[in-house]
């Protein structure tokens, strides 16, 4: 018999049964003759007992036991199984020797805790600056840059830091706010316009001052460009300066063109103009910087986008499917508006939604029949993946809360 002490726990197996398993760590000891060699694969031998010493977890070590006594390996359900992979590769025995169906779940549990951990890192990074406060050590400016750093960046830094973040989400909806009232038909007087305008301009400063800001106290200009909530906030203020240049350009052609070109001027820049003051409503973006919430729902959207694209593609088939049914049973009726099956795109989008607006229904009862089925299809798939969402949503914001409470 070897003697084998693992964690301080002795074990004895036969020389012969060991020898069966020449490639693994104890098969080798008992097929080396050279003591030499022996040493080598443990941590210590003790002379007086005749025992080989491996500091190794017992508790595992008890199923390494079992497969030289029955060929199997066996695996628990309550084992971590990168530990247990780490084990059983110490010890050279290779997790074919487990039965197919504890392969098949510790494999699942090795995914699950590899696609946890990749989850807990991108959340974690989520909450971490682009920047730290370190980096401006030996920089030009470096404290300066840093205290400015802190001051836009770091709501939790200091009180002067906290009332920047409440003010920058409160010109964001002061600016969402005049953007909506400046379509109010009694807002477009000569007053209201020129209140909205002022409004505007101070909130296209605020904007303008923290890009600055945070322009002036980044380490990196390349990371700074790149940064997804950085692009926002020029998109936030770029509209501003854009129609001031446009006005400004409006105005010098009306003074070198003809009636008619400067007519048609005037209506081109219009449409440009609107265009640009409709992309004021990314401001409200802006708002994800200090919300946990809207941080939360974007990572669910990145972290689930294969189910959602999965959901995307079922209603793309069933709108194909049931507006072909539709069609066929429906475009013999005088006065039908399913007269192809393009048109019956839209009733059958509305339809499996469940939201029934009712412009467009069948008359036949073949027809209710097929609106019946596109319906109860609707609900079904709708109630498939809100589950998924909502329940990884709650959890990814739980986690965001705790980084952020602990950072």
């Amino acid at each position: 018999l070897l003697n084998i002490n693992v964690g301080g726990k002795l074990f004895q197996i036969a020389y012969k049964v060991l020898a069966q398993y020449p490639i693994t760590r104890l098969g080798k000891l008992a097929l080396y003759t050279d003591p030499v060699k022996k040493l080598q694969l443990c941590d210590d031998y003790l002379v007086q007992k005749n025992e080989y010493f491996f500091d190794r977890d017992p508790s595992i070590f008890h199923y390494i036991f079992h497969f030289y006594r029955s060929g199997v390996l066996w695996v628990m359900d309550e084992m971590c199984p990168s530990n247990f992979v780490e084990e059983i590769e110490y010890w050279g025995i290779h997790l074919k020797y487990s039965q197919r169906c504890c392969r098949i779940l510790l494999e699942e549990k090795r995914d699950e805790l590899s696609e946890y951990l990749k989850i807990e890192k991108e959340l974690e990074a989520e909450l971490e600056p682009l920047e730290s406060g370190t980096q401006f050590d030996g920089k030009f400016l470096g404290q300066f840059r840093k205290m400015v750093w802190n001051l836009i960046e770091n709501p939790y830094s200091s009180v002067p830091a906290k009332i920047i973040a409440v003010m920058s989400s409160f010109f964001v909806l002061i600016s969402i706010v005049g953007m909506t009232l400046s379509t109010v038909e009694e807002m477009k007087n000569k007053t209201g316009k020129m209140w909205m305008e002022q409004m505007e301009m101070i909130c296209a400063i605020f904007f303008t001052s923290e890009y600055l800001m945070r322009l002036i106290s980044s380490s990196s200009f390349k990371n700074f460009l790149r940064a997804a909530f950085n692009a926002i906030d020029l998109v936030a203020i770029l509209p501003f300066y854009i129609q001031i240049l446009f006005e400004n350009l409006d105005d010098g052609e009306m003074q070198y063109h003809e009636e008619l070109h400067k007519v048609e001027n005037v209506s081109k820049l219009g449409k440009v103009l609107k265009l640009i003051k409709l992309m004021r409503i990314f401001r409200i973006l802006k708002l994800a910087r200090h919300s946990t919430g809207l941080r939360a729902f974007s990572f669910t959207m990145r972290q689930c986008y294969q189910q959602v694209c999965c959901l995307l593609l079922f209603i793309a088939m069933g709108v194909f499917t049931f507006s072909a049914l539709i069609h066929s049973v429906e475009h013999d009726v005088p006065g039908t508006d399913f007269t192809s099956i393009p048109c019956a795109w839209w009733w059958a989008a509305v339809s499996l939604s469940t939201v029934g607006y009712g412009d467009t229904v069948p008359d036949t009862i073949l027809g209710r029949m097929v609106a019946f089925v596109c319906i109860s299809f609707g609900i079904i798939l709708n109630g498939m993946p809100i589950s998924i969402l909502y329940n990884k949503f709650s959890d990814y914001y739980a986690k965001l809360k705790a980084h952020e409470m602990s950072q």
